[in-house]
């Protein structure tokens, strides 16, 4: 029997209200949920979208692989919002919540009666963490914040890829899932302010701002040396960034692409490729070099296997990678020890979910609970929080709250 104690559970006793979708506000609030906080997903009749909709359409048992991504071990209660009678229910659970987040455009939860000043009537010492796009200010507080628009707004995509031919954006949702960590580590700090002063805190966050925090090394960069400007984006294509010297960059070989690092081996190279001009290349400043440098690099190394010159590679000390798909990370060795994935049950199948990222005392968060159907605790949490059966059974009848039927 292993009775060992779970060190993970951090935050247990923190209890979160989440008025999130999409993937910003719902993956931060699973950050808190693995360390063992109690977040209650408030969600709309019939669930939102991220219920409904997932990339590569790729759904386990009817449920979608959006959703599993980012609210695992949360509990689930779907609640008209706009019908009268749903008001007592959402005053009792900000009540006994320590932190509401929301991640709606400016405004929509002011007109529900739920901004930052009616809550802090329900409870004065409350967390409040708004997640937003572009933030609460300024001339685009109420554009659309979505995860490539802001990729593109932030210079991140003119920044990576062939610029002014090809700009090519992240090949994920990067700068949500950077904001929702940013999110969760604002309200550990915060509960830590009100668990010892009993005070309240107003945490703001935009999409905008995490993406720019994502690109503090080249934007730090760039600003503190006045005389650059856009064009020093235009580079060789097989060089990674515009600011690292060559070969910091991705190149075809006869098998396989790999990446070269920064470890001042461009000599070394040459010397392994035996090439005259890439040892001349190699004297010179290499960050003002870096395309001919690449170029070159690129020829020479088209022609050869990376089978063949990897152990070269590594006994000279030069920083290499193989590219890899996802069908090579299922048996990465690396990922296998990491023990990044893990197969839950999801109804009568399987699904294989990325687990939190990080390891207390040795220890990965478990998966408690997931709410596969919409509302599925409602009934549990209204319990909880002081209602009687027949109004319970009332707030359903009425539709106030909403169950979906699990499917024989």
């Amino acid at each position: 029997m292993n009775d060992r104690k779970d060190t993970t559970m951090l935050l247990d006793g923190m209890r979160v209200i989440s008025f999130c979708h999409y993937l910003q506000g719902p993956a931060a609030t699973q950050y808190l949920a693995d360390m063992g906080a109690d977040v209650i997903k408030i969600e709309p009749p019939c669930g939102p979208l991220e219920r409904r909709w997932s990339g590569g359409d790729s759904f386990v048992e009817g449920v979608s692989s959006f959703f599993l991504s980012a609210n695992r071990n949360k509990r689930s209660i779907a609640i008209d919002l706009k019908h009268p009678a749903s008001r007592e229910i959402v005053q009792r659970l900000i009540q006994r919540s320590h932190v509401l987040v929301e991640n709606f455009r400016s405004g929509v939860l002011e007109r529900l009666g739920y901004g930052l000043e009616d809550v802090r009537k329900m409870r004065p010492d409350i967390i409040y963490v708004s997640a937003t796009g572009y933030g609460s200010s300024g001339p685009m507080k109420n554009a659309v914040g979505q995860d490539l628009l802001v990729q593109a707004r932030s210079g991140m995509i003119a920044a990576a890829g062939d610029y002014g031919i090809r700009p090519v954006p992240a090949g994920n949702a990067v700068v949500d899932q950077h904001s929702a960590a940013l999110i969760a580590m604002g309200i550990a700090a915060a509960y830590v302010k009100q668990t010892r002063l009993g005070e309240g805190t107003f945490i703001e966050a935009n999409l905008l701002n995490a993406a720019l925090d994502l690109q503090t090394e080249p934007l730090t960069s760039f600003m503190c040396k006045p005389s650059l400007t856009a064009a020093v984006f235009e580079r060789d294509p097989h060089l990674a960034t515009w600011y690292h010297p060559a070969p910091y960059g991705v190149y075809q070989m006869a098998d396989d692409f790999v990446v070269l690092s920064m470890n001042n081996t461009a000599g070394i190279l040459a010397e392994i490729l035996g090439s005259v001009v890439l040892k001349e290349l190699s004297t010179r400043d290499l960050l003002k070099e870096r395309d001919a440098f690449a170029r070159e690099l690129a020829k020479l190394l088209r022609e050869l296997r990376l089978s063949d010159m990897g152990e070269k590679f590594s006994s000279a000390g030069v920083w290499f990678a193989r590219v890899q798909d996802y069908c090579d990370l299922k048996t990465d060795p690396q990922v296998a020890a990491n023990k990044v994935f893990q197969d839950v049950s999801v109804r009568q199948s399987k699904a294989t979910l990325v687990n939190h990222p990080l390891r207390y005392d040795g220890q990965i968060p478990k998966v408690r609970h997931i709410a596969t159907r919409c509302g599925q605790d409602g009934r549990d949490v209204l319990r909880e929080i002081g209602f009687e059966e027949d109004q319970i059974t009332g707030y359903f009848s009425q539709g106030v709250l909403y169950e979906e039927v699990e499917e024989e």
